[in-house]
């Protein structure tokens, strides 16, 4: 069969004559040549039919110079068509929407679960904004009862129980509790921001209620040890191995085995989904059930060698402890139901006991006790007034009361190194964290609108260091802190080395105040007194 190709303009010919290749090709020789000259190949004659085959080939296109304009300019935009990067469509959460209007805000906030209980607005400013739809209740019938018998709680519903009772929202908080960000129901507003504000109440809960417990158990021991103990019970590399002897780390990973993820993928889910945990717990069931699921249910082990202080030179307590720690270790079971007496003088006394020690009273009737007591008393308004069913109990509280005040202003530079617990650390210790847990519930209750992160940032600020130190020179107590004279020469003239002291006298009153009155006196001297949130007119 013949077939040929013309062009217009040709510039290369290809004349061939091919029969059926029958013989090797070893038989067969080609020349060829390029136009004008034609090329060829030849066979040896056969009688069968010659084929001709006419083939064009175009010129490859000119290309242009190195330097050329023309060249660089093509270039350019190739390499800007390769490299431009896609507009990125921001998230639909980035994206402003116009407010709501008065009338829809407020069926929002009147239809919003947050303000439906008034008797306990704490636990109220924590359910969700929303109303639980379908997909909650779907998790809450497949999972909660697994939760519940995990925590050893009873399996019938809560919502049965009175309305009295601020037990009645534990299915919901313990359903919120387990809903972390990396899981399915994140998505929802309701869910992400209500757990976050669990866990924001959560962690202060869990360093409360470990210093309590820290502080009654070794009455001797000065607070650098027990930071370090709760540091190893509930760091967060510590949280996996508690979750794994609760058997809930099916239900924060549904879907991995916790054992083999890595660490960026384990534990800040475990440690969320532990925080807000107790701060359900908190909120339904009070201090007393924190201890009983923290050393119970997940085992924590005080005497665990992973949570042991690091060795240190420890200084000689030649002074003795109160009757009750005496040659006895209190166990987490004493802790937890420990009721005071019903004339107690103290809201606390055994904690005020571990950290106000019996030998204070060697420093009633001294030179601070007759000219510096009375000021700082008017200043902070105290006593309180209490309506005691004996006089001599308001008496002897007030005695206490003043030997407390003058622990809280004497640095550990005076009697230290001589008498470990003449100093306001153990004080300090128990304020900072009551102060913390204080001020997270009255955010909460607040801004009933805002994540736990936000909420964290602006906790954070609020009670940095310097600002307590502050609020304290404000008030001019700073006068009446006890120094050595070594210390005081050092300090009269370089306000860097003395701030962190006032500091730590801020926080002192407020343990000594939580011990002897509760907490209700904390957030008087907190907001009231010295003004943490900086909303009182100023005097000017």
């Amino acid at each position: 069969m013949l077939q040929s190709f013309n062009s217009t303009n040709p510039s290369m010919e290809l004349s061939s004559s091919l029969t059926p290749f029958s013989r090797k090709l070893s038989e067969i020789s080609f020349s060829s040549s390029l136009s004008p000259f034609p090329l060829q190949l030849h066979q040896k004659p056969s009688k069968s039919k010659t084929l001709r085959i006419f083939a064009v080939a175009i010129d490859r296109p000119q290309e242009l110079p190195r330097n050329s304009p023309q060249r660089l300019l093509k270039e350019l935009a190739q390499r800007k068509k390769a490299t431009a990067p896609r507009k990125k469509v921001p998230p639909k959460r980035f994206i402003l929407k116009p407010p709501l209007d008065d009338k829809k805000l407020t069926e929002r906030f009147l239809n919003s679960p947050q303000l439906s209980l008034k008797q306990f607005p704490l636990l109220s400013s924590c359910l969700p904004s929303s109303k639980l739809n379908n997909a909650d209740k779907t998790w809450m019938d497949e999972y909660l009862l697994e939760a519940k018998q995990a925590l050893g709680y009873p399996l019938e519903k809560s919502d049965e129980l009175a309305d009295d009772n601020p037990a009645k929202q534990f299915d919901t908080l313990l359903y919120l509790a387990f809903q972390h960000p990396s899981c399915d129901r994140t998505n929802a507003r309701h869910v992400r921001s209500a757990h976050s504000r669990l866990w924001f109440l959560g962690q202060y809960v869990l360093e409360l209620a470990l210093a309590e417990f820290f502080l009654q158990r070794y009455p001797r021991e000065s607070p650098g040890p027990m930071r370090e103990r709760v540091f190893g019970l509930i760091g967060k590399r510590n949280l996996p191995k508690w979750i794994k002897a609760a058997s809930l780390q099916n239900l924060i990973f549904p879907y991995d085995d916790m054992d083999k993820l890595i660490r960026k993928d384990r534990e800040p889910p475990v440690k969320s989904v532990f925080w807000a945990l107790f701060g359900a717990i908190y909120l339904c069931f009070g201090m007393p059930e924190v201890y009983r699921v923290l050393f119970e249910v997940f085992g924590l082990d005080p005497e665990a060698e992973d949570c042991q202080p690091r060795l240190r030179r420890q200084l000689e307590d030649v002074d003795y402890v109160s009757v009750e720690f005496e040659g006895n270790k209190l166990g987490w079971q004493d802790v937890a139901t420990y009721k005071p007496p019903e004339d107690a003088l103290f809201a606390h006394p055994r904690l005020f006991r571990a950290c106000v020690p019996p030998g204070m009273h060697r420093f009633r009737g001294n030179i601070w006790d007759y000219d510096s007591k009375p000021q700082v008393i008017q200043i902070l308004g105290y006593p309180l007034a209490v309506n005691d069913r004996i006089p001599e109990i308001t008496e002897a509280r007030n005695i206490e009361l003043g030997l407390g005040l003058q622990l809280c202003f004497m640095h550990p530079s005076k009697y230290k190194f001589e008498h470990p617990r003449f100093c306001f650390e153990r004080l300090e210790y128990v304020g900072q964290k009551i102060q913390d847990l204080v001020m997270a519930e009255r955010l909460l209750m607040k801004h009933l609108d805002a994540p736990g992160r936000w909420l964290q940032e602006r906790h954070r600020r609020l009670l940095m260091n310097k600002f307590c130190g502050k609020f304290l020179r404000e008030k001019c107590l700073h006068r009446f802190i006890i120094y050595s004279e070594q210390v005081q020469d050092a300090y009269e003239h370089n306000r860097r080395l003395r701030n962190p002291a006032t500091t730590a006298v801020q926080q002192a009153l407020h343990g000594l105040s939580y011990t002897v009155y509760g907490k209700p006196d904390v957030r008087r001297l907190m907001f009231e007194v010295f003004d943490f949130e900086q909303i009182q007119p100023k005097s000017v």
